[in-house]
């Protein structure tokens, strides 16, 4: 084959495009520490404008960067708003507090990429009955009282406790049995549920009367109008998020996927467009993506042929071409 033949042309175009696209996968490895990297948000639940979409916030469609994070360097959204606070004013994607990627309960399935809003920590605890098999009722594990948690570490360092109480960081809340937090902007940081105010419900989140499972997040979507991951056992009227064990409870350390970093939007709605009939598809995609996007496409395919003859043009022009074009001239004569 020629230095011509369309086949080696074809193929060394290949074998480059290849090598950059597993350079920038590296690239963002390292960045990020995770692999995959980046994912695709499929739902509206942390769209801030559902018809237009908005910069800055997670839409549908927009690749999101998945940092490799310690669970204990997480901001929550009540300790970003408490004055005082080191993490006060922190915020990501359009409002205050971290946003995670977690796998529901822990199991397989579509992750879920929300925002966390509070943490609950063991204050008092216990040491459980260690002599039950391991299928035993969680009761049983506890039988003088409190919630057992089989992910904390006791006093000498063995793993599984009864939590007796709880605090909240970012809150008021210390020592306490039940959770409950009005963030009302005086007992915690003010949360806008953008809902419609009646009977029973507030116009801000509460957090009430909650017994947690275990140690963890409290996580909610954007869009989710204070319905909580957690569901109606934290806050009133929530549906909650779901896996095949239930409704998912505080996230643990060892459900996180990684922190939310930068996005990079619209490109993710391509991978959306191909996605199996199990999958929500386009149908949360701001509208205004589709035009952005294949405004972009468009872009990147017409603009080298614009460029290509304004550079074709100057580069004749120069002196050191003419000087080229007449040594390659003199070359093939002699050659001759």
């Amino acid at each position: 084959m020629s230095d011509s033949d369309p086949l080696k042309t074809l193929f060394r175009e290949l074998l480059l495009a290849a090598g950059m696209i597993g350079l920038l996968i590296l690239a963002l490895y390292a960045h990020t520490g995770s692999m995959p990297p980046l994912v695709v948000v499929e739902s509206s639940s942390m769209v801030h404008d559902l018809e237009n979409g908005e910069v800055g916030s997670i839409d549908a469609g927009d690749l999101v960067l998945v940092h490799n994070q310690d669970f204990d360097t997480i901001v929550t959204f009540a300790e970003a708003t408490e004055v005082g606070n080191p993490n006060y004013g922190y915020s990501q994607h359009g409002l205050e507090g971290d946003v995670i990627i977690y796998k529901k309960n822990g199991e397989g399935g579509t992750p879920i990429i929300h925002r966390a809003i509070m943490e609950v920590i063991p204050n008092q605890i216990a040491s459980p009955n260690r002599s039950v098999s391991s299928d035993a009722p969680l009761s049983e594990y506890c039988p003088d009282g409190g919630t057992y948690d089989s992910e904390s570490f006791d006093q000498n360092g063995d793993i599984g406790v009864c939590v007796l109480t709880w605090d909240v960081p970012g809150t008021n809340v210390r020592d306490v049995e039940t959770v409950t937090v009005q963030f009302d902007g005086i007992q915690a940081g003010h949360y806008d549920c953008d809902r419609p105010v009646h009977a029973n419900v507030e116009s801000h989140l509460v957090v009430w009367q909650w017994q947690p499972r275990h140690a963890g997040i409290l996580t909610l979507g954007d869009a989710n109008s204070c319905s909580v991951d957690q569901g109606s056992q934290a806050v009133n009227g929530s549906s909650g998020v779901h896996s095949a064990s239930g409704t998912v409870g505080p996230i643990r350390a060892s459900w996180l996927i990684g922190v939310g970093g930068g996005e990079i939007p619209w490109l993710g709605t391509v991978k959306l467009m191909v996605s199996g009939s199990d999958t929500p598809g386009t149908s949360h995609v701001p509208s205004s993506s589709f035009l952005i996007l294949f405004t972009l496409i468009a872009s990147v395919l017409v603009l080298p042929m614009l460029v290509e003859p304004v550079l074709r043009r100057f580069v004749s022009g120069a002196p050191e071409f003419e000087q080229a074009r007449t040594e390659q001239m003199k070359q093939y004569y002699e050659e001759e």
